[in-house]
């Protein structure tokens, strides 16, 4: 479904994705609308779903997991659907995305350390086969998404 925005809810959006605790005055101040009119659109966004939520940015290295990977897996043949049933339960997985290609899935995890990886990995491995990627740095995060892109 694609849902027309017009640019005041743009100029909303983008404050909103560089910092969600903004208050609707400093908001209203940038974008020239009152704090209840900035208030209303926000409300009306959330309700369309095109604001689906409000999350803190944790530091995974600072909560003790040293090592972020990604994952795929090329689930075996019947091995699929039980996955997808069970990954939400896993602790370490952050994101998990259904694909297309030669894997099924691929998986951003954070991990204590490379012990906790192997642990993991003999999770996995009863539902595929896996690819390991270990992350150096990031580059881009949670990069905002903007008018430029429709």
């Amino acid at each position: 479904m694609n849902v027309n925005i017009d640019d005041l809810n743009w100029k909303i959006l983008e404050s909103l994705q560089e910092n969600a605790r903004e208050s609707f005055a400093n908001i209203g101040r940038k974008v020239g609308l009152t704090p209840p009119a900035v208030a209303e659109r926000v409300r009306k966004m959330e309700d369309l779903g095109i604001l689906q939520g409000y999350k803190a940015m944790v530091s995974h290295a600072m909560t003790g997991h040293q090592l972020k990977a990604i994952i795929t897996l090329r689930a075996f043949m019947g091995k699929l659907k039980p996955f997808l049933a069970l990954v939400i339960s896993f602790e370490e997985v952050i994101n998990c995305y259904r694909i297309t290609g030669n894997e099924n899935i691929v998986m951003e995890v954070v991990l204590k350390d490379q012990f906790h990886l192997e642990q993991f990995i003999d999770k996995l491995i009863q539902y595929g086969e896996t690819r390991t990627h270990i992350i150096l740095s990031n580059v881009v995060t949670n990069a905002s998404i903007t008018k430029n892109l429709v």
